[in-house]
């Protein structure tokens, strides 16, 4: 299976080796939407929410997301990640949250997984606590804005 790195000669799925591998710099950000009622944008704008801050928790679910990684994506490796952020932008027009996770380290391998980890999970978490509201919210477009660092060095999403 030529291209996959994730399996072997044979086929078999394995952990890729990354011990020859050069420690780098390395980031990835990645980004969910969800939309939402407009009314249910306006209760976690003002903090009506009945669960509470419903972006500081789930900053918080990302960032705790991004850290277990390895736990929830088989073959991924566990990394010492050194910087986790979540970040929100609120698109009143659309009546959606934009969620954007950046993840850093310096290692052996990419961050992209815990990115996108992060993103979903803090996309996630906004269902949950405002699912008793509108349980017709919908996480869209999850998606590697940006890798840097290692040997294929920089991606940028078009």
């Amino acid at each position: 299976m030529t291209g996959f790195t994730h399996f072997d000669d044979k086929g078999a799925a394995h952990m890729v080796d990354v011990g020859a591998k050069d420690v780098t710099e390395r980031s990835a950000t990645a980004t969910a939407r969800v939309l939402m009622k407009p009314e249910t944008l306006t209760l976690i704008e003002q903090g009506q929410a009945k669960k509470g801050d419903v972006l500081g928790v789930a900053r918080l679910a990302g960032i705790m997301a991004a850290k277990k990684t390895p736990d929830l994506i088989p073959l991924c490796h566990p990394l010492a990640l050194t910087n986790v952020t979540v970040e929100f932008s609120v698109d009143r027009e659309a009546s959606a949250i934009d969620i954007f996770a950046t993840c850093k380290l310096r290692g052996k391998t990419g961050v992209e997984m815990e990115a996108l980890t992060a993103a979903s999970v803090a996309g996630l978490t906004i269902y949950d606590m405002c699912k008793a509201v509108d349980k017709g919210m919908q996480i869209t477009g999850t998606r590697l804005l940006e890798k840097t660092g290692g040997k294929s060095g920089t991606y940028q999403a078009s």
